[in-house]
């Protein structure tokens, strides 16, 4: 029984298989073509040699870890890799009262030697026993707290850098200012200074006059309110700041019925002349340029002993350095120093005057005693030698051996007189008058200058 099942299902098998041959349609000759496609072996690549310059950012830190390629040869381009600057903090702040060079550099982080280098240089660039509020310092560093570059701003714009590197370097930068003329017109009520300062015009100007008219005109009995001021100055600036003090060129003051008009130089002599409706009434050479008188003749509390005593003179603050000038022609009698007058300079006029220039820091080498000077001629400079609070010049005047108020005496001023040239100051004159009339340029300006 089991060979009949076993044959009968060989039997089935193999009917079923030639049923399903005979149930299949033929292929067509096209399926069978492209059954039978093999594609083609490819062809064995050439070298080519390819040069292809790549940025050397980004290859030349890696392009020793290359391996060579053998089918493209880079080219490096030969150019050197820019330095890439460290990011800086800047510090930066304005000097207090009180408060030292030493204190600031302390507050930026710089460590006590790197202190003590910038304060070698600054100093060989700036007395800075002269560090005052108004000064700034700013201090640059790197990160990591290292100082690059420290610089002092101090007067008039300048400015003390000092750059830390393989050796410290010290540069000093000084703005190149513009010189403008300014002019302004104002009428006073009550005092001069009060309507300078009121006109928005610097109301130092006011010492400036009263320094050349003192002894001319009693401004507190003359004057009754109403007279007309007219000035012109120079201010030096450097964008819209101002570097340093103005300076007067030209004053024009009408007090009853007379007009008094003084013509500051241009030259840097400081010997202004005074006129009286157009006249030369005298010569005045100021001892310092500008300065500010900080101090007049008279009884006083003296400023470092406390006690109340004689001032003999007046007294200029000025910057320590600043040129000194002959107030008149004479001859210098003396050289030297003088107790708490420090440095002193002394040149007689004639046989009965005679003026004393003290608290000086320098003399000019070429000057000596018995030579000839002019008034204008620069005899010193500004200092803060003897008994002194600070640099400014002390300037006397004694008639025969006794102290008179430098500034109504008149003996330097006739000194003065008998050098000068009356041609020239009226020419001097006629310009300053033009050109306050031209920097004023309102009508009230051109009726005054016809009437001139």
């Amino acid at each position: 029984m089991a060979a009949c099942v076993a044959i009968a299902g060989t039997v089935s098998g193999a009917a079923i298989a030639i049923s399903d041959l005979l149930s299949k349609e033929p292929v067509p000759p096209e399926l069978a073509q492209a059954g039978s496609w093999m594609p083609q072996r490819p062809e064995v690549p050439q070298n080519v040699d390819i040069p292809v310059t790549l940025p050397v950012t980004a290859w030349a830190d890696d392009a020793h870890n290359l391996s060579p390629l053998p089918l493209l040869q880079v080219a490096v381009a030969d150019r050197p890799v820019r330095a890439i600057e460290p990011p800086l903090s800047t510090w930066s702040r304005d000097v207090a009262p009180g408060e030292t060079l030493d204190f600031l550099l302390s507050e930026a982080g710089l460590a006590a030697p790197d202190r003590a280098e910038v304060a070698l240089a600054l100093g060989a660039e700036y007395d800075l026993r002269r560090l005052r509020p108004g000064h700034s310092v700013t201090v640059a560093s790197t990160m990591d707290g290292s100082p690059r570059t420290v610089s002092l701003a101090v007067e008039d714009g300048v400015r003390i850098e000092v750059v830390f590197g393989e050796q410290l370097s010290t540069q000093v930068v000084a703005p190149d200012p513009e010189i403008v003329t300014l002019a302004g017109e104002v009428v006073i009520n009550s005092s001069i200074f009060a309507a300078l300062d009121e006109a928005g015009i610097p109301a130092r100007f006011a010492v400036d006059l009263a320094q050349m008219l003192g002894g001319t005109v009693d401004f507190r009995r003359e004057m009754a309110g109403g007279e007309t001021l007219r000035l012109l100055w120079r201010e030096a600036r450097v964008g819209e700041d101002r570097i340093g003090q103005p300076e007067l060129a030209f004053a024009a003051l009408e007090i009853g019925g007379s007009l008094y008009e003084i013509v500051w130089p241009d030259d840097g002599s400081g010997q202004a002349t005074i006129y009286v409706d157009g006249e030369v009434l005298r010569v005045f050479a100021q001892p310092v340029e500008g300065a500010r008188l900080s101090s007049v003749f008279g009884r006083r509390t003296h400023p470092v002993f406390g006690n109340v005593r004689m001032h003999t003179g007046v007294d200029f603050a000025a910057a320590r350095g600043t040129p000194v000038q002959a107030t008149a022609p004479g001859r210098v009698s003396f050289i030297g120093w003088r107790g708490g007058y420090g440095r002193v300079v002394e040149i007689s006029h004639g046989s009965d005057t005679m003026t004393r220039y003290a608290h000086l820091s320098a003399v000019p080498e070429g000057l000596v005693q018995g030579q000839r000077v002019a008034a204008g001629d620069v005899i010193s400079r500004v200092g803060a030698t003897g008994t002194a609070t600070g640099p400014n010049l002390h300037y006397e005047v004694l008639v025969d051996g006794r102290p008179t108020d430098p500034l109504t005496d008149d003996r330097l001023a006739e000194a003065a007189e008998s050098e000068a040239d009356d041609t020239a100051a009226l020419s001097r004159l006629a310009e300053a008058r033009a050109l306050l009339n031209e920097n004023l340029g309102s009508e009230i300006a051109e009726t005054t200058t016809e009437r001139l």
